[in-house]
């Protein structure tokens, strides 16, 4: 059994607009404290067989410079790795998916001697996503797997694993689920439209977002 309320209310999301290096971008962040201290949060995010066990299988060399490739999803380069110190750490790597590029960094921030603030960012420039399909589903489209990705990562730290990619899609058509995922998207929704979306564009995005995570047919796709 998974809370799902309490998850959902435990993490924060936001979309911005920002100019980067001259790019137009859309930057997406997502944020939830862990009680669990830095050291083991860090080796959770950062080491090849506990990311398997929360998240998906990877394989590379996770370091430095060096490659990975997530099994049946992106691969990229790490291009900064700051291990813990000083109640910090943080990596950024490429997220290279379907012969596109963007960004992501994970910042981990100490609270405590027991507890860790987990931030992940992600950036996408806007020429970069077609509009038809940034319109169809607004941020929830990367948005709701990243928040999947959190909730595995709360159960991973709580004594267990998360699910198995089969076991997350057979999850994705039980009650629990959909309430996980239908709230993952009104989320991203009431976030898209804080950075100044027409609310009712990003109500219907959030109803596709939905529709795509729970194996049906997005609304708007049937008009």
């Amino acid at each position: 059994m998974v809370d799902v309320q309490g998850q959902l209310d435990a993490v924060t999301r936001e979309i911005a607009d920002e100019d980067i290096d001259g790019f137009p971008s859309r930057v997406q962040t997502l944020a939830q404290t862990y009680p669990s201290p830095l050291d083991d949060v860090w080796d959770a995010v950062t080491t090849g067989a506990r990311i398997a066990r929360w998240f998906l299988p990877i394989s590379g060399d996770l370091r430095l410079g060096g490659r990975y490739q997530i099994e049946n999803n992106a691969g990229g380069e790490i291009q900064e790795c700051v291990p813990p110190a000083n109640g910090t750490a943080h990596y950024k790597v490429t997220w290279e998916y379907g012969g596109g590029v963007t960004w992501l960094t994970v910042r981990l921030i100490a609270d405590g001697a027991d507890s860790t603030r987990f931030e992940l960012e992600h950036v996408a420039h806007v020429d970069d996503v077609p509009s038809a399909f940034w319109e169809m589903y607004g941020p929830g489209a990367t948005g709701v797997g990243w928040d999947g990705g959190l909730l595995g990562l709360a159960l991973h730290l709580g004594g267990g694993n998360g699910p198995s990619p089969e076991e997350a899609e057979a999850w994705a058509f039980t009650d629990e689920g959909r309430a996980f995922y239908r709230g993952a998207a009104d989320a991203w929704g009431a976030a898209h439209a804080a950075d100044g979306a027409d609310p009712a564009a990003a109500a219907r995005a959030a109803d596709n977002t939905f529709a795509f995570y729970t194996g049906q047919t997005p609304p708007s796709a049937e008009e």
